[in-house]
């Protein structure tokens, strides 16, 4: 016979020997491993086959400047014109060849996750730094195309959408995981407030495109 203690969480056969028996991660679910690596492989799905996208309509506009790209809808959704400003290219070379590569990571995270695959802090904290990064710069071409290009990219807002989930629970995962160190109380907080931090964000989001093109909205012209 076996008896459990419930303190301990450890099994004690009756020769005396103990052994111990894992236990359930007191943790939200979302910053388990394989929720949280099922989050990994969708938003980086989502991600790369937009950027993806990106790439191959960028490949026929330098071809053809006439070109028109898949989602050329008006003067204000449209690819092809926001692929011809200089934000387009910030780093000397189009800005979604950064996305083929950096989703694909994501996706290659998620993917070992799911395997049974554990990382290192380190690798977490690399991972941080590089998804806030990508967040960032996300937030900043999301500005320029509402406030100086004035056009919105709908393969680009595809990626923003998948940005936020992605920054928000990689961060809650990496606060309850002791990885970056916030209070207890603020760290239980932050981990199941993820979904309404996430929602909040694409409110915030939708409600800067509505007013920043009110004019659109309310049949006026000019910006």
């Amino acid at each position: 016979m076996t008896s459990v203690s419930k303190s301990t969480l450890t099994m004690k056969p009756a020769d005396g020997s103990a052994t111990s028996a894992p236990a359930q991660p007191d943790i939200p679910l979302l910053t388990r491993n394989k929720p949280f690596g099922w989050l990994l492989v969708i938003t980086g799905i989502i991600g790369w086959l937009a950027s993806g996208a990106l790439v191959l309509e960028k490949l026929e506009v330098l071809k053809d400047p006439g070109y028109k790209t898949v989602c050329d809808v008006n003067p204000w959704i449209s690819c092809g014109q926001v692929m011809q400003t200089w934000q387009s290219s910030v780093f000397g070379f189009p800005n979604m060849f950064i996305g083929i590569v950096a989703f694909a990571i994501i996706i290659t995270t998620g993917m070992a996750l799911l395997s049974g695959a554990t990382f290192a802090p380190w690798y977490w904290a690399g991972l941080q730094a590089g998804v806030t990064l990508g967040f960032a710069f996300v937030v900043w071409l999301w500005s320029q195309a509402l406030y100086s290009i004035h056009i919105l990219c709908p393969f680009c807002m595809i990626v923003w959408a998948a940005m936020i989930p992605l920054f928000v629970w990689l961060t809650a995962r990496n606060i309850t995981h002791g990885v970056i160190k916030v209070p207890a109380p603020a760290a239980r907080i932050i981990g199941e407030s993820g979904w309404i931090i996430t929602a909040l964000l694409y409110v915030a989001v939708t409600a800067s495109i509505f007013f920043a093109f009110l004019h659109i909205f309310v049949g006026t012209s000019g910006f």
